[in-house]
């Protein structure tokens, strides 16, 4: 059993790496498939919005699906997706075949999302102690693997379609070979959550502490995404600094918040997840309110180094708590938290720019300092007496 144990989250650690290496690898090619496809900026920008509603559905999907049939079947088939639709971008032609790429493979990313995700909860049930951000910090890990194999393949020369195959055919074989190391629905323990909540009883409609968990995710996660694509641009049109130190403001956040999920297990596991939450999201909102405000580029960079570290351990505590509310459904409560979680990431940056054009951009920034206020003040959810009562009180009305 213990050995089972270790060999599935050893698994678990290779497939969120394998999310991450794939979509970090679509990233590095989107140049170079945008100028195949014979668009501009301006299109590819509606196009991604295909690439969130397919990953939104596929997430939906799979939810119920891993419930079902369990997360050792659906994530090698949800990876096996992902892997195989990376292709499908490097071949497109225009904006309709490219759209449709984006679509598919939004719907392998989704799928492999929330199944991997179920699979780290049962992990985590199995070893009775937080496991969770150890997990999304190996995601972090297979973007970077992907910007240095990215940048060697392109500097080869190699096309997006020649890059994109190969790094699909190697998915579909880490996807085969790893397989048999996810753990059975039967061979992790069932206790009662780790946050103390006694476990739910089978309900047909989803918890309303689901739905609280799902709206914090969202904001949070629409925090992350202000940084992922509005951070550069702070440093450069606010505090005029050239092109090389403005990307420090991405790179600072991005090493942060990875070094942080490495480190979040442990904190979760001696202080608690609404630990992590109330003053890791404080501690983004301080940190963001400081560069903002900040007159010098140092102190920016500072600001978003702690911007991510108080981000880090925030969306792996909320998947967690949603895994955990209701072993039978574990899998769709936290497709509820993913999904909406998603759709906030993608949110973040399409708000902030008609945002910039009423106030400043650092002005701007204060819409995610209040979303991370607010998450902060919400922590409560994941203490065990208030995740009780929501256990012992009647649910909303099924959705």
């Amino acid at each position: 059993m213990e050995r089972s144990l270790r060999a599935g989250r050893l698994a678990t650690f290779v497939y969120f790496t394998l999310n991450g290496f794939l979509l970090g690898m679509w990233i590095v090619h989107i140049p170079g498939i945008e100028q195949r496809a014979g668009i501009g900026h301006a299109v590819l920008g509606w196009l991604l919005l295909l690439l969130g509603a397919g990953a939104f559905a596929g997430m939906q999907v799979a939810g119920p699906l891993t419930d079902r049939f369990g997360a050792r079947t659906v994530v090698p088939l949800g990876a096996a997706l992902c892997s195989a639709a990376l292709l499908l971008p490097g071949l497109a032609t225009d904006a309709w075949t490219l759209g449709g790429a984006l679509l598919v493979l939004g719907i392998g990313n989704g799928c492999l999302d929330v199944s991997m995700n179920a699979h780290a909860v049962q992990v985590e049930r199995g070893y009775a102690r937080p496991v969770m951000s150890a997990f999304h910090a190996a995601f972090s890990v297979g973007g970077v693997l992907a910007s240095l194999a990215g940048a060697r393949a392109l500097d080869r020369g190699w096309s997006p379609a020649a890059t994109l195959g190969t790094v699909a055919v190697a998915g579909l074989v880490v996807a085969a070979a790893t397989a048999p190391a996810l753990l059975r629905p039967d061979t992790a323990p069932s206790p009662a959550p780790r946050d103390g909540a006694p476990a739910a009883p089978t309900r047909r409609g989803t918890p309303q502490r689901i739905w609280v968990l799902a709206a914090l995710a969202f904001m949070v996660m629409l925090s992350e995404g202000v940084a992922n694509d509005w951070s550069v641009l702070h440093l450069r049109d606010v505090l005029d600094a050239p092109a090389s130190t403005a990307a420090l403001a991405y790179g600072a956040f991005a090493t942060a918040m990875t070094a942080g999920r490495f480190l979040t297990d442990r904190v979760a596991a001696r202080f608690g997840p609404a630990a992590v939450l109330r003053y890791g999201a404080a501690a983004a909102a301080l940190g963001l309110t400081t560069a903002a405000l900040s007159p010098s580029i140092p102190l920016a960079l500072l600001g978003w180094t702690v911007f991510g570290a108080g981000l880090s351990g925030c969306v792996p505590q909320l998947f967690s708590a949603a895994g955990h509310a209701d072993q039978e459904a574990a899998a769709t409560n936290v497709s509820r938290v993913a999904g909406l979680g998603y759709l906030g990431m993608l949110a973040g940056p399409a708000v902030i720019g008609p945002l910039t054009h009423l106030v400043p951009l650092n002005v701007t920034l204060f819409l995610p300092v209040a979303f991370c206020v607010t998450a902060a003040c919400a922590a409560g959810v994941l203490r065990p007496r208030a995740a009780a009562a929501a256990t012992r009180t009647p649910e909303a009305e099924p959705v």
